[in-house]
C-alpha cells in the first residue's frame, strides 16, 4: 500500500469554505480517478509558526504505478483548481510513504 499524503496550511479566513470544498468537491474528484482505494482527511491539532490551520489529506493506492498515473494525468488539473480558488491562501507539500509490514 502506498500513502500519498498532502499537508495543507490554509488561511483561517477561508478555512470553513475550504473544508467544505475539500469534502464536497476536491476529495471526491481525486477519488473519482479510480486510482485510490480510500482516503482520510485530518485536522492537525497543533499550530505552526506563521499562522494558518493545518490539515492532512491522505490517499491510499495499491501501487506506485497508480500514484504515477495520478501525478501525470490528473494532479495538474486538480492542483490548478485549488490554486484558482484559493490562490495565496494556502501552502502545501506532499510526501509518499510505503507501508512496511
Amino acid at each position: 500500500m502506498i500513502l500519498y499524503n498532502v499537508t495543507i496550511n490554509i488561511d483561517q479566513n477561508v478555512e470553513s469554505d475550504w473544508v467544505h470544498w475539500m469534502k464536497t468537491v476536491h476529495i471526491p474528484d481525486v477519488m473519482a480517478t479510480g486510482l485510490f482505494e480510500s482516503y482520510k482527511f485530518y485536522k492537525l491539532l497543533h499550530e505552526m509558526e506563521g499562522g494558518g490551520i493545518n490539515y492532512s489529506a491522505q490517499y491510499f493506492a495499491k501501487s506506485i504505478e497508480d500514484i504515477n498515473i495520478y501525478m501525470e494525468q490528473f494532479a495538474p488539473k486538480l492542483q490548478a483548481d485549488v490554486k484558482a480558488r484559493y490562490q495565496d491562501k494556502y501552502i502545501t507539500f506532499s510526501s509518499l510513504l510505503e507501508e512496511v509490514i
